[in-house]
């Protein structure tokens, strides 16, 4: 079976099939041509489209050092909260620049999740499923490419900078292009042979893989049609530059800070503006189960940074309100900080977390759920996995209830169960 976790197409996995696809793809020398006249199409302005950006805070950060500080109390530490934008609203310390951001973004204060373990609460939040039994769920980014991407665009439909989940039962089609540093080309996009001679190569291929096709071999051949073809015109788009950052002035730069998140972040905007709808920026190190306070202030400061100079760029731009925000990790952390002495620090939670929302319709100020003053139980709203899925797909004008089909067309909802949570909305 398919790891949830490897359907991807990675800058190495990218190299070495494209490789193979030195040779051309089976479409042929007319393939080429099409794929010049759609990455043309695909470069023409049109009605804007929603699109989404995740953060990914990979290891679960601490919701008490986030967005629900509790001062003053045993299990609060000693994280200060401090005023945000909207009156009333305060946050942990370590968040000054999103504070001033806070009336433009929504909070969820009462997740509950089903799953500790990490692996397994990275697939249920980026799926809505628990990892179990067969079938591979996508990732909501290949459900967002699937839905809003073009099939015939020359950039993916769903990138990401740092691994993810995969694309299940959708396929290679709508797997997420994984990049590793920001702020440069994909690798192996220059062409290694002149034009007349990629041509003939093309040609030989088609042959080669026809007789294959006919002597069982048709999936595979389809499968590698499409990563030639997605290749290839990847290679050839005008909006390749979109991974650069060459026409960013070092102002833009400075604002998201220089760390490799900062840029991804930077980056995410370039591919959103270009067309791309999905875009995941990954931020690890938040499997804090010792010295918290001394760990977590450095990884806050990355991405209070990228993330406050993104939903700033974004409402700039005006892209905010076609552009979904989500800030979130697999769980949360304990309430009440362990006894790992002399470097303490919170260990896995499902029983309340938290998610941070902006854009696309998420109504500024917006605060979802309360828990109690120890953080240990849910004191109002609880919202699950589900109504969060639901939540995404509503601020993306996706129906959640359609019906996808695996390759055994086995019709299944894009989120089974749940309710979206309305209160975030206008």
């Amino acid at each position: 079976m398919q790891s949830p976790f490897e359907l991807r197409l990675d800058r190495r996995g990218f190299g070495m099939r494209f490789g193979q696809a030195a040779a051309g793809f089976a479409a042929g020398w007319a393939g080429w041509r099409m794929s010049q006249a759609l990455t043309a199409r695909a470069a023409e302005p049109g009605k804007p489209r929603k699109s989404c950006i995740l953060v990914w805070l990979a290891g679960a950060p601490s919701q008490l050092e986030m967005w629900d500080p509790k001062p003053g109390t045993a299990n609060g530490g000693p994280t200060k909260a401090i005023a945000t934008a909207v009156p009333g609203v305060k946050i942990a310390e370590f968040w000054p620049r999103l504070a001033k951001q806070m009336n433009r973004a929504g909070v969820i204060r009462s997740v509950v999740g089903k799953e500790a373990a990490h692996e397994r609460g990275r697939y249920h939040l980026h799926t809505g499923r628990r990892l179990t039994g067969g079938t591979v769920f996508p990732n909501i980014g290949s459900v967002v490419a699937h839905e809003l991407g073009d099939p015939a665009a020359d950039l993916p439909n769903f990138v990401s900078f740092g691994g993810t989940v995969s694309s299940g039962y959708l396929g290679i089609r709508y797997a997420p292009f994984a990049i590793e540093r920001p702020g440069e080309l994909p690798e192996n996009v220059a062409a290694l042979v002149d034009d007349p001679r990629f041509a003939r190569r093309l040609e030989l291929l088609a042959a080669g893989e026809k007789d294959f096709a006919k002597a069982g071999g048709s999936k595979l051949v389809d499968e590698r049609q499409t990563l030639y073809s997605r290749a290839f015109q990847l290679m050839r788009s005008p909006r390749l530059k979109a991974f650069q950052l060459d026409g960013e002035s070092q102002a833009a730069r400075d604002a998201y800070g220089s760390s490799r998140f900062g840029q991804g972040m930077l980056v995410a905007r370039r591919l959103v503006e270009v067309g791309v709808p999905f875009v995941e920026v990954v931020r690890g190190g938040w499997d804090m189960h010792n010295d918290l306070q001394a760990r977590f202030a450095p990884a806050a400061a990355e991405v209070d940074q990228g993330l406050a100079a993104l939903m700033e760029d974004l409402r700039q731009r005006g892209l905010l309100d076609s552009t979904l925000v989500i800030c979130m990790g697999e769980f949360g952390r304990t309430p009440k900080i362990n006894s790992r002495s002399p470097k303490p620090g919170r260990d896995h939670w499902i029983r309340g977390f938290n998610v941070l929302l902006a854009g696309a319709g998420v109504r500024g100020g917006a605060v979802v759920g309360k828990t109690s003053d120890n953080g240990q139980e849910i004191a109002d709203r609880a919202v699950s996995v589900e109504d969060l899925l639901q939540t995404f797909c509503r601020a993306l004008d996706i129906q959640a209830d359609k019906e996808l089909f695996t390759p055994d067309s086995r019709p299944l909802k894009i989120v089974d169960g749940g309710k979206p949570v309305v209160e975030l909305f206008s």
